[in-house]
């Protein structure tokens, strides 16, 4: 090990450590799927990688930090070959994203699709009148005890 004066540079991790850490957990996570699935076959394809499909967000062009570990675990579920140069690849660009998809805003109602921004272009009156409406109705409810 290096003799590194300052703590901060010795417990810092890059990205490669980091890639590499995250493959041995997906390893290791992976091993007790295939294990269940020995002793319950159809486990992986029925429960597992549907949870995990999900748990991953793949519909996300850049995933966020936390996708990345389900998304390398979903990918070992396959046949492809997995390094850690994909991985560091795929959290560099976690990174850059800060959590955000490419073209994603900070202000309400920015990041809609697109079929919901032409409903609400249909309807502009509905959205705030939807947000108000709960909160009238709960005045009108009475919660004391009956005796």
């Amino acid at each position: 090990m290096g003799t590194n004066s300052d703590p901060q540079e010795r417990t810092g991790m890059d990205n490669t450590q980091l890639a590499e850490l995250l493959m041995g957990i997906a390893k290791a996570q992976a091993a007790v799927i295939d294990a269940i699935e020995r002793a319950e076959p159809g486990f992986k394809n029925n429960h597992a990688v549907p949870i995990l499909t999900t748990a991953a967000n793949v519909r996300a062009a850049v995933p966020r930090i936390q996708d990345m570990p389900a998304r390398i675990l979903l990918r070992m579920q396959g046949r492809s070959a997995f390094d850690v140069a994909q991985i560091q690849q795929d959290l560099e660009a976690a990174f850059a994203s800060d959590g955000t998809s490419p073209g994603a805003s900070a202000e309400p109602g920015a990041n809609l699709s697109p079929a919901a921004l032409r409903a609400a272009a249909k309807v502009p009156a509905a959205a705030p009148a939807a947000t108000a409406a709960p909160a009238a109705a709960a005045d009108d409810f009475d919660f004391t005890a009956k005796t």
